[in-house]
């Protein structure tokens, strides 16, 4: 177990309090405090012997989509590799969450949901109340499961104080308790430079991330797009950075062999064929791409496949479902829980470029061809910009999207795939455990133990 590689010192001090200084192989020396009374209780053997796996919480906001919530469900995962197994709990707006695989060791708390429209406003998703009560219910409800969670660690995804400031008091208590760490998770690309700099002002975030973070994690690489310089953070902000990669889809568990078999049978995909295949995201924004892709001309060779997303409105699924009769070299599902396996196995790829279908793209070196959105956000095409001029992906900006468009580059042969690990870096997966190791070591909850005692 990872523990046995810690050795123990502990120090007196003249305040009431001991430190522990936390030593090892991999990581730098770290100091935090503990209560006197145990210490001078409990032998620093007995000390090691008591550990608890950590307690993490995942939160996002999740007002579009699923990407935020599969993200985390994926880093989530990753970090099960961490020895002892941690409980980690997600905290987020999408209760598409449950139709999701959730493994032991992870739980989930769905809030009421937000929804933004395509002009970039936001209203209760479901429920007839203001936005004012929604908020209000939901930050209620994010403080009451922090409090009794209890967390060593939090990780918020994009927004630092959360949707309209939902999550600035269960931070305020973090912080008053002193036992946890945060972390802000970026994504690459948040939005053209302009409007970033006006929104990051405007909400606080630099101020936030000064009072209640102790890190800010990026899930990209510089060499595509740097925040800190593109968005002129502050120093002590940008000071916070850590740029972890991208994440690799390979590492993580996927469907297996023999389920990837099946559904190839149930696709009636013939042997030998190839496959385009056309992903949508969610689907509430994705029509037209689709639309494009099911009347495109496609190769005798070729089989196309369209995952609709569950957001996608059912008059355009039916739609698709209507022309895909018509096509025996065209296939629809309306959702897949986990695309991966899919992009796996296409032999090409036409996509909206949202941050974890790209990576499941470079990650397995596909031919792509993306097709990003443009609004309410410049983010997607920021994105497939970058990634166009350094010659990973192909793409088509959606004033140009149509079926022949499509048909075109389906038809193309002499376009070289360049992997994309020999040019940027995909190990997100791979640091992120170590990251955590740096920021909350092996925790004890000293009720607990004296419980136990």
């Amino acid at each position: 177990m990872y523990v046995s590689n810690i050795n123990w010192v502990l120090r007196d001090q003249a305040s009431d309090h001991g430190e522990i200084d936390m030593i090892t192989d991999q990581m730098p020396q770290t100091i935090f405090s503990v209560d006197a009374s145990l210490k001078r209780t409990k032998s620093v053997p007995f000390m090691r012997n008591i550990s608890r796996p950590r307690r993490i919480i995942f939160y996002s906001h999740d007002t579009q989509g699923l990407g935020h919530m599969r993200r985390n469900l994926l880093l989530a995962q990753t970090l099960l590799r961490l020895e002892p197994r941690p409980n980690i709990l997600l905290i987020g707006g999408a209760r598409e969450m449950g139709s999701l695989t959730i493994p032991d060791g992870i739980d989930c708390l769905t809030l009421p949901a937000l929804h933004k429209s395509e002009q970039g406003n936001y209203q209760p998703r479901s429920l007839s109340i203001s936005l004012r009560r929604i908020n209000a219910l939901r930050a209620g409800a994010i403080q009451a499961a922090v409090k009794s969670f209890d967390p060593d660690l939090l990780i918020v995804d994009k927004v630092p104080l959360g949707a309209f400031q939902e999550l600035e008091p269960t931070l305020q208590w973090l912080k008053s308790q002193g036992t946890a760490r945060c972390v802000l998770g970026l994504r690459d690309i948040l939005d053209e430079p302009e409007v970033v700099e006006r929104e990051w002002h405007a909400a606080g975030n630099d101020e936030a991330i000064r009072a209640y973070y102790d890190e800010v994690w990026v899930y990209g690489d510089p060499a595509v797009y740097d925040p800190a310089q593109e968005y002129g953070f502050s120093p002590d902000v940008t000071e916070k950075i850590v740029y972890t990669g991208y994440i690799d889809r390979r590492m993580s568990d996927s469907a297996n062999k023999s389920q990837i078999d099946a559904l190839w049978a149930r696709l009636h995909i013939p042997d030998n064929t190839r496959v385009a295949l056309c992903c949508v995201g969610g689907g509430q924004d994705g029509f037209s791409l689709a639309h494009a892709f099911a009347n495109a001309p496609m190769p005798a060779d070729m089989v196309g496949i369209i995952v609709t997303g569950p957001f996608m409105p059912i008059a355009e699924q039916q739609q698709l479902h209507r022309i895909a009769k018509e096509r025996k070299n065209l296939r629809v599902l309306n959702f897949l829980e986990e695309p991966t396996p899919l992009i796996q196995r296409a032999d090409m790829v036409i996509t909206m470029a949202g941050y974890n279908t790209t990576c499941e793209v470079l990650s397995f070196a596909k031919r792509a061809l993306l097709v990003p959105r443009v609004q309410p956000r410049q983010e997607q095409l920021i994105r497939a910009e970058r990634l166009r001029d350094l010659q990973l992906v192909d793409m088509v900006h959606p004033e140009h999207l149509s079926p022949t468009a499509i048909g075109d580059w389906l038809t193309k042969t002499d376009i070289a795939v360049v992997n994309p690990h020999h040019r940027i870096n995909l190990k997100g997966l791979d640091i992120l455990p170590h990251l955590v190791n740096r920021l909350s070591y092996l925790a004890y909850d000293y009720m607990e133990v004296r419980d136990a005692a």
